[in-house]
């Protein structure tokens, strides 16, 4: 007959729950798996998954039952961790976001948007465009599964139960939201030069000819040129996006590891 005592039950829960935790809080954080079109069942099945595969080959847990006190601080850590690590990523989406959203004002497109049910609000079509290109990168350069394997890593180096994070680790992801503006800036760059180079020389026309409708004139002018420009640094886009996701998987795990 086989008998397992409540110290035997507890060592197996920990083994199989610690890590859920923190798989599961990436899930609902990192792109693309936090997108909305995925299905919850879908990410928990694919969360418990991982769990299965990763759970013999993690270093050993602290054998605690989850329902105490030390195993909630844990599994509030673990939570905190894998959060965290899908927010490094998350920053990299949010500043193609906002290049998009640079772009569409210049362009005069601010107006132009459309219901997205990924976000559940009202999104600018520049906006969505440059973030499905972003997201096609990511997937031609493997980078769900890369970020699948820096979370298999970070269970080596943040081990469960281990010593607790400096308190520079989170300042540091903090400071890495200025990315968000920086990096969008840098990829809207192009198209925002050409058009303020199309509005000065639309100024210098507007003092030459007065009697001329500027805004009859100028919209047209500069949504051409938008368009002309983003078409032509369409093909050099790649190289960027994907600097800035090798950025991000970095980010993951640099942060909290050198913040220690």
């Amino acid at each position: 007959m086989i008998t397992l005592t409540s110290a035997q039950l507890d060592a197996w829960m920990a083994a199989y729950f610690f890590p859920l935790a923190r798989i599961l809080a990436l899930l609902a954080a990192a792109p693309p798996f936090s997108n909305a079109a995925l299905p919850r069942r879908v990410r928990l099945a694919l969360g418990l998954a991982i769990a299965l595969a990763l759970a013999p080959a993690l270093p050993p847990i602290p054998p605690l039952s989850p329902a105490s006190g030390a195993g909630l601080l844990i599994l509030a850590q673990q939570m905190l961790i894998g959060f965290a690590m899908g927010f490094a990523m998350r920053l990299i989406v949010a500043a193609i976001d906002f290049s998009g959203e640079v772009i569409g004002l210049q362009m005069g497109l601010g107006f132009a948007t459309f219901y997205d049910p990924g976000s559940a609000s009202q999104t600018p079509v520049l906006s969505e465009f440059i973030s499905l290109l972003g997201m096609l990168v990511l997937f031609s350069i493997n980078g769900h599964l890369m970020i699948l394997a820096t979370l298999a890593q970070s269970f080596t180096a943040l081990p469960i139960g281990g010593t607790s994070l400096a308190a520079g680790s989170w300042s540091n992801l903090v400071h890495a939201a200025a990315i968000i503006f920086a990096s969008g800036l840098m990829l809207a760059l192009p198209v925002v030069a050409a058009l303020l180079i199309t509005n000065i020389a639309l100024g210098v026309l507007s003092r030459a000819a007065p009697q001329l409708n500027l805004f009859a004139v100028g919209f047209p002018i500069t949504l051409i040129g938008g368009f002309v420009v983003l078409i032509l640094s369409l093909g050099y886009l790649a190289v960027p996006l994907t600097q800035l996701f090798e950025h991000g998987l970095q980010a993951m795990l640099g942060h909290f590891v050198t913040g220690r």
